[in-house]
């Protein structure tokens, strides 16, 4: 079976499965963090009100058997030690078996977290992870040499990403046909880092080649990842370079790195040796079990990449769709259009029983998303501030917040730790606000100048009110959460 195996790629294997259980070990921890405030049993969008409404056929996930905070508690922890254990080489340490089961038990648990997890899992990572989760598993281990139509079917992911995203944005904004949409990108993606600011300033010439750059990279790349050697390596290169370059110019969870690790499938064993030495490596005889199983896979994925091929072929192309429930073989793609204006919701509390005009109120202020417009931007990625990128969609239109924004507010009246939590800092340590409400500001990047002088990084101007002053019902406590 020597077309089976392809044994240059050791090293290749060695990412993928050690990145994709790093980028899982980050996922759990994220979830175990926040879980609390967003899903809890009193959380912004609680898992028990949905698996009331919901099925295990509509939404599969062992919540659906029980569910208590102490038991999501308890799936996050397994999942992060797991990961840790796959990270630190454990799958090589176990029977070829083995491995696959604990990648399989991974994918499972974070399956079941995605699947309750309502609008603050509603992002295309969510899926990507889960579909290179359940992909890695049939890559073995050191026991085996690493399958070539699984290399090849990571390809077929990063292809998807790739020229999905490339796709959507010639199809949507005119401004990716003119090269003029980074005119604006940086300051109005949903979460600037400690570099967008910079990027933003560059020249508008430079700017227009970053566009095409993009298009080349995303539109004719991709094709050279199946291409033979040294080109593939080649192609991967440009893809993880490219990848970085948007790492350091914004927040995007991990989405990029989950990319750059899925992308060293195309990296072969001599290529990656002419920059380091690689040690060399005996593989042993490929069981015929694992290969039937990797085999069946593969027609599997074929089979279920219809849908997505179809989709990137479509005029009406879709951006992140899942076609099933187990978000196996997905579409993907961001940014088919760009705002050309920034907007933020600002959350004020005050302690005044009377509102009048001399009111003081004080501002909640978030981790990642702009507030204070002398706060420089911070890198979280690939960490993931689900709240603060659910408040960037509220401020393109209150749609994104119903169903939570009212609730936070309630949260933020009764000084709820779990609440609180997902914020900076609470201006109200010591007792509860009266009132709370949401103000509309517009935010745009400061210039140089303003920089030097001022210490600014963003300027803003009230739009008005988002929502009106809010108090908790006559006789309610403020203080029963404390």
């Amino acid at each position: 079976m020597e077309w089976f195996i392809a044994d240059e790629y050791w090293l290749a294997r060695q990412v993928l499965q050690r990145g994709t259980a790093a980028i899982y070990l980050i996922a759990f921890i994220v979830a175990a963090r926040q879980f609390r405030g967003l899903l809890g049993e009193r959380g912004l969008l609680p898992i028990p009100r949905f698996l009331a409404a919901s099925s295990f056929r509509n939404a599969p996930s062992v919540f659906q058997l029980h569910y208590s905070d102490r038991f999501f508690a308890g799936v996050c922890i397994l999942g992060a030690v797991l990961s840790a254990g796959l990270v630190a080489g454990l799958g090589d340490l176990v029977p070829l078996w083995a491995a696959m089961l604990i990648w399989l038990v991974l994918w499972m648990l974070y399956l079941s977290i995605v699947n309750v997890g309502q609008t603050w899992y509603s992002f295309g990572w969510e899926s990507l992870l889960l579909e290179a989760g359940f992909l890695v598993m049939f890559l073995g281990n050191d026991e085996v040499g690493p399958p070539l139509l699984v290399l090849l079917l990571a390809r077929w992911l990063v292809f998807r990403v790739e020229f999905g995203a490339g796709l959507i944005k010639l199809r949507g904004d005119p401004c990716w046909r003119n090269l003029t949409c980074l005119y604006y990108h940086h300051e109005t993606q949903p979460m600037p880092g400690p570099l967008s600011w910079f990027f933003h300033h560059l020249p508008k010439p430079l700017h227009r080649i970053e566009v095409a750059g993009n298009h080349f990279a995303q539109l004719v790349v991709p094709f050279a990842l199946f291409a033979p050697q040294p080109v593939a390596s080649g192609a991967a290169l440009v893809v993880i370079i490219t990848q970085l370059w948007l790492v350091v110019s914004g927040n995007f969870a991990w989405l990029n790195w989950i990319t750059i690790v899925l992308a060293f499938s195309a990296l072969s064993d001599s290529t990656a040796g002419v920059v380091f030495p690689l040690p060399e490596h005996q593989f042993g005889q490929t069981p015929t079990w694992f290969a039937v199983v990797v085999i069946v896979f593969a027609v599997a994925v074929a089979g279920l990449s219809y849908l997505p091929a179809r989709n990137l072929l479509s005029k009406r192309q879709r951006m992140n769709a899942s076609y099933n429930r187990y978000h196996l073989v997905n579409s993907y793609g961001a940014f088919g259009s760009v705002g050309r204006t920034r907007d933020e919701v600002v959350l004020e509390g005050t302690s005044d029983r009377d509102l009048t005009d001399d009111t003081v109120w004080k501002e909640y202020e978030f981790k990642g998303k702009p507030g204070d417009v002398h706060r420089w931007p911070r890198q979280y990625a690939p960490y993931h501030l689900r709240l603060d990128w659910l408040m960037w969609f509220a401020a393109i239109s209150p749609a994104y917040a119903h169903g939570w924004l009212r609730t936070l507010l309630t949260r933020l009246l009764e000084n709820d730790r779990t609440t609180l939590k997902l914020l900076r800092s609470n201006p109200f340590p010591d007792e509860p606000p009266r009132y709370v409400r949401a103000r509309l500001y517009r935010y745009e990047f400061s210039t140089w100048s303003e920089l030097r002088r001022e210490h600014v990084w963003w300027h803003r101007i009230p739009l008005g009110l988002y929502v009106p002053p809010q108090r908790l019902p006559s006789g309610r406590s403020s203080a029963g959460a404390q």
